[in-house]
């Protein structure tokens, strides 16, 4: 089990944590979150339970009982998150005046109290099987069968799966590591390269486990024992610990397989990824898989392919999902009114990088109108959730304020670093996630907190309010909405992006949906629109499809590339 007394008794303070959050996730809650940190308010765990109810709880690894001051505490914690169920998790209960004031506060406010004996005992009667849950489409299950025979047969030792956000890798790696387990136990180190990927891979795992299979961590804040090293089938680690462990001159153990979530970072020019592959990898039985929805890599001299093989396992792109119902059918709209047609006489002439055209072709300020479009097109969806992409945090701040003020929606701001010398912290973070979650946060004004690894799959509109030079990026933030969701039939992105390359890849995801193929049958309900304040803008796409002379070329450019634009033909009526 991953949770006896053994493992109890050697956790630290992280794992118990992650003890805990797994036991609720096994009891079928969501939106687990660890919220602990400075300024947490007395939260160490939330989560949503049945009908939307908040659960929050303590976690007290003590060594002693815990008093009626942190009971007190908690009620405090629980008006704070506005929490329906209070819980203290302390190995060692409680101690007889906090089990008095637990009484009389039995009424009106009632607080579980889990000891190790509770722990135990509720982790024992958990239903022993993983928790199966059917492919999304017959895409996944060739996906997942591809992996199984993989890691079946043994070969090929290196490979690679490339699919969409919102199709499910994590899903289809875990799966099919759950088919084979049930023939053979495969000693697995997944890898990425952050900490926060670490822990959500972890707990994207446990339902594929099931409760009999413990797990590990190793980041930069704890770290497996060497015991745990040898003999555990599961470690999570991010890239720098495992690296610099190996550097230090330890000796990792054999593994049966390495996972690298994200493998786009572990291309051949990436000195610690190599390191860990050459360590490992490269031994006789050791199989290397990675997963990836966005294999671009910015420097042209470097390869994926040196550490996965030259043709992936699997590749199914956000167009192909797009067209068979995989993912959310779309309503994409491309606004065109930022465009400053007068300057074209300006662009006549030599040859020009998306840069410099960047620079004269597009209104710089235009939020408000960007507002009013957001505000005009909300009630078109059913319960609207939206995540709003900025250029910076003080940008974030200025739309999350100028929503409110229209008092259509609610709407906060998220971001990663520091703003007027302030960080958001991790509890921030996670509680306004929650917030999101229930839907009491029904709009998030964010820079890139959600490139990678968050999953929303209720989140149904998406606006561009950025440039994004990079197509890994823009695709990453694009794929947050298009999950499928029960209720949710169709996304709808609003993309005011001010770089011509955002054109061309409209074009080309226009051009991509509406193709016909022999012998293919596709959704019909995706659609990608050009559209001005007055609506639909033909013209406007007609010219800028004249003038883009290599819509693929464009869109991946850097603004180094010259030479992409056609000369610009006349506007037209």
């Amino acid at each position: 089990m991953f949770l006896t007394p053994a493992i109890l008794s050697s956790a630290t303070w992280c794992s118990f944590e992650r003890l805990l959050s797994r036991l609720l996730v096994h009891k079928g809650l969501k939106g687990v979150r660890i919220v602990g940190g400075t300024g947490d308010k007395g939260a160490d765990i939330i989560a949503i339970g049945f009908n939307n109810k908040r659960w929050l709880v303590q976690a007290k690894f003590w060594a002693k009982p815990v008093s009626e001051q942190e009971l007190q505490e908690t009620i405090e914690a629980g008006r704070h998150y506005s929490a329906d169920f209070l819980v203290i998790a302390a190995p060692n209960g409680i101690d007889g005046r906090a089990r008095q004031l637990q009484q009389r506060l039995i009424k009106e406010h009632p607080i579980t109290v889990w000891d190790a004996n509770n722990l135990v005992a509720m982790a024992a009667s958990l239903p022993k099987e993983a928790i199966v849950r059917p492919a999304q489409g017959e895409y996944q299950e060739i996906a997942i069968t591809r992996v199984q025979e993989m890691l079946e047969d043994q070969t090929p030792i290196r490979g690679m799966v490339v699919m969409a956000t919102g199709l499910g890798k994590t899903f289809t790696a875990s799966e099919a590591i759950r088919r084979v387990r049930k023939i053979r136990p495969i000693k697995t180190l997944i890898l990425a390269h952050t900490n926060a990927l670490v822990l959500q891979l972890e707990k994207a795992f446990w339902p594929f486990l099931g409760p009999t299979i413990p797990t590990f961590v190793w980041t930069q804040y704890e770290k497996p024992s060497e015991e745990a090293l040898q003999n555990a089938d599961f470690i999570f680690a991010s890239r720098d610990s495992v690296y610099n462990y190996i550097q230090a001159g330890h000796i990792l153990p054999r593994f049966d397989l390495i996972l690298i979530d994200e493998c786009h970072h572990a291309h051949s020019k990436a000195l610690a990824y190599q390191r860990i592959i050459d360590d490992t990898a490269s031994e006789a039985h050791t199989q290397l898989l990675g997963l990836t929805a966005t294999p671009f890599l910015a420097d042209p001299e470097a390869s994926l392919a040196y550490n996965f093989g030259d043709s992936p396992l699997l590749t199914i792109d956000m167009v192909y999902g797009l067209r068979h119902g995989f993912l959310s059918q779309i309503d994409y709209r491309l606004f065109t009114s930022n465009i400053n047609w007068d300057c074209l006489e300006s662009l006549r002439g030599g040859s020009l990088s998306p840069k410099q055209v960047n620079k004269v072709f597009f209104i710089q300020e235009w939020d408000d109108a960007i507002v009013s479009e957001i505000q005009k097109t909300w009630a078109s969806q059913k319960n609207p959730k939206a995540i709003i992409f900025c250029e910076t945090i003080a940008h974030a701040f200025k739309m999350r304020d100028m929503l409110n003020s229209r008092g259509f929606c609610s709407a906060q701001a998220i971001y990663s670093g520091k703003f007027d010398g302030q960080s958001m912290s991790s509890f921030q973070k996670n509680l306004l996630l929650s917030d999101f979650e229930a839907g009491t946060v029904n709009v998030v004004c964010t820079v890139d907190v959600f490139n990678e690894g968050i999953d929303v799959p209720d989140v149904n509109i998406v606006v561009f309010n950025r440039v994004t030079h990079s197509r890994r990026i823009f695709i990453q933030q694009l794929g947050r909405g298009l999950r499928l969701s029960p209720g949710k039939p169709k996304t709808l992105v609003l993309d005011f992006a001010q770089d011509i390359r955002r054109y061309a890849a409209g074009l080309k995801m226009k051009d991509s949906l509406y193709e016909s193929r022999p012998g293919e049958v596709i959704s019909i309900g995706n659609k990608v629109t050009f559209r001005n304040s007055a609506g639909e803008d033909k013209r406007a796409e007609a010219f800028l499809r004249a003038w883009l002379d290599d819509v693929e070329k464009i869109e991946a450019s850097d603004d180094e590339d010259i030479g992409v634009l056609k000369f610009p033909p006349p506007l037209g009526d």
